[in-house]
């Protein structure tokens, strides 16, 4: 009895990678959905479909961001301090229009000029790369902190607002994937070097702003959302270049076709968008057509995973060759989000920038990766840089890397079960959110 007992035992060990972790991502919803109950109108799904995803939401009244949503509650809390001044969480008015036209002018630089310094922050941190293991995210968060404080500041990034920039970035993007708790202190450290130099910043800052919530306006856009949605993006980017033999020769073949690293940009924004759900509040009803109307107060849950796989060939497969014929305003491509309706203020400078780093990183390395891609990449992008193709080496490396990576999701899976379900019952205990809007309207 105790050899077939063992034997069993020995079977569940070795199977956990393969098993446990989607197990415990299901237990994750669950919990979410039991302690902020069932909000939302999912789209695509029954009460609007793929048809008028977009119609939808770019519909005028498909506007509020925050208010009235108990969802709100846990992007308030991961984003503080200041996630009532952050740009994604302002509500429509006077104040928004401001804060995104400041952003925008920050933004606003000519093309060489924003090529020469993404180019510049690039071979900063990856000369100081030395060929081995690494976290992609990890890896180009240093860059992008650099190139962000330069856009503000105008002037380089000293090493210590760099190493706080990133700390900030990675306390944030950590907590998001719920594979740890937040560390106040390093967003606090951050908050107060940004006060000491507010004055020094060349741009003018939102009026209707207090320097106070100036400060939490750039921590919030520049040094944590513009930090982290950049490393991600690279870090999806890199890694698909890495998994596909076909898309590394080519890229090799002929290291200066624009044409062809920006299908390959589109494949990886679509495959893998940086948005998981994009929430809307309605402030009036939406017609959606002589059976449905959403009515006002209706929170649009926008689906941006299941829009990029509808109307595709074979939607699972990274394929950059199909922007080749396809047009990205024709297909369900909306990396950015839509005009109409709050877009990414980078959309401009996004695209641009992912080309000169990945050029940078490609002159440098051979990337080689055996690890799972997902796009909520909780595992931070492992990989192989190598100065050159060395097939001997790959040979029990990259076997390895794979067995790490199985093996890390399963400590992963369960350390997001706890931090998530902490965190979500942490949320709803704060109410940052609701609060706010409750005292607002006294």
């Amino acid at each position: 009895m105790l050899p077939l007992t063992l034997a069993v035992l020995v079977v569940v060990v070795v199977s956990l990678p393969y098993w446990l972790p989607r197990v415990v991502v299901a237990l994750r919803m669950w919990i979410f959905a039991r302690i902020n109950g069932d909000e939302g109108v999912p789209i695509p799904g029954r009460s609007v479909g793929i048809r008028d995803f977009i119609r939808v939401y770019s519909d005028p009244a498909a506007d509020g961001r925050s208010r009235g949503a108990r969802l709100s509650d846990l992007f308030w809390y991961w984003l503080a301090p200041g996630p009532e001044v952050h740009q994604e969480h302002l509500e429509p008015g006077e104040r928004y229009d401001e804060v995104a036209r400041t952003t925008r002018r920050i933004l606003a630089r000519p093309k060489p000029e924003v090529e020469r310094l993404a180019a510049a922050c690039a071979a900063r941190t990856l000369d100081a790369t030395r060929p081995g293991f690494v976290r992609l995210r990890d890896l180009m968060m240093p860059i992008w902190a650099e190139f962000y404080y330069e856009l503000v500041f105008g002037r380089p990034c000293p090493p210590e607002a760099r190493d706080l920039i990133v700390g900030n970035a990675d306390d944030v993007v950590t907590a998001l994937k719920c594979c740890g708790l937040r560390h106040m202190d390093r967003r606090v450290r951050l908050t107060a070097y940004l006060r000491d130099r507010l004055e020094e910043i060349p741009h003018p800052l939102p009026s209707s702003l207090s320097p106070e919530e100036r400060v939490y306006y750039l921590q919030g856009a520049f040094f944590n959302t513009a930090v982290v949605q950049m490393s991600e993006a690279m870090a999806h980017l890199l890694m698909a270049i890495a998994q596909h033999p076909d898309v590394r020769e080519r890229l090799a073949r002929d290291p200066g076709d624009d044409a062809y690293l920006d299908q390959v940009i589109n494949e990886s924004l679509r495959r893998y968008p940086l948005f998981g759900i994009a929430h809307r509040i309605t402030s009036k009803d939406i017609t959606v057509d002589e059976r449905t109307t959403l009515p006002a107060g209706s929170v649009l849950c926008f689906d941006y995973p299941s829009f990029h796989t509808t109307g595709y060939e074979d939607p699972e497969r990274f394929d950059p060759d199909r922007w080749r014929t396809l047009a990205v305003r024709e297909a369900n491509h909306i990396p950015f989000g839509v005009t109409a309706n709050r877009p990414c203020p980078a959309r401009g400078v996004a695209p641009l920038t992912m080309r000169v780093v990945a050029r940078e990183t490609l002159r440098r390395f051979a990337l080689r990766t055996s690890a799972a891609h997902t796009r909520s990449l909780p595992n931070r992008g492992p990989c192989v840089l190598l100065p050159r193709t060395d097939d001997r080496a790959l040979r029990v490396r990259l076997p390895l890397l794979r067995l790490r990576d199985r093996w890390e999701d399963v400590w992963r899976s369960v350390v997001q079960l706890g931090f998530g379900t902490y965190m979500v019952w942490d949320a709803r205990r704060h109410r940052l959110a609701a609060r706010y809007f409750a005292e607002a309207t006294r």
